[in-house]
């Protein structure tokens, strides 16, 4: 549902989470710890698919790309590259009511493939398959 503003409700939150983290990361810098808390923190409520996406996505990022920092974006896990973007991030399922989890990338994110590209994928279930595919698309976008 919409409000005046056109945002949803969900939409609305997630812009008073983003504004509240990055109030949080300026007082934090470029902490890892400190994103590190966040992010487990992001991790910790979730549920089913959604929390095994996303501690998933945070190990294999964690093994596949050290140098990126653990940061929430909207409310969501993610990691950031050592200038503050965020590379590679996991919308979970529940967060605005949708059937699949996604895990996307910015363009702070190296997967450059021509004209055309994807930034972002639906995933349903944490599968071998994927860890593969996703390590892949990580060690790439962590260029």
């Amino acid at each position: 549902m919409a409000t005046s503003e056109g945002l949803s409700v969900d939409e609305r939150n997630a812009v008073k989470q983003r504004a509240k983290e990055l109030r949080e990361q300026e007082k934090a810098g470029r902490n890892r710890a400190a994103g590190e808390k966040a992010v487990r923190e992001a991790i910790e409520p979730l549920e089913g698919s959604d929390r095994d996406i996303a501690e998933g996505m945070y190990r294999v990022v964690s093994d596949v790309a050290p140098g990126l920092v653990p940061k929430t974006y909207y409310g969501m896990p993610g990691f950031a590259n050592a200038a503050g973007k965020i590379v590679v991030f996991m919308q979970p399922a529940a967060k605005f009511g949708t059937r699949y989890a996604t895990v996307g990338f910015d363009p702070a994110a190296h997967l450059d493939d021509g004209d055309f590209w994807a930034t972002s994928f639906a995933v349903l279930a944490w599968t071998p398959e994927f860890e593969k595919k996703l390590a892949e698309l990580v060690r790439t976008a962590a260029g």
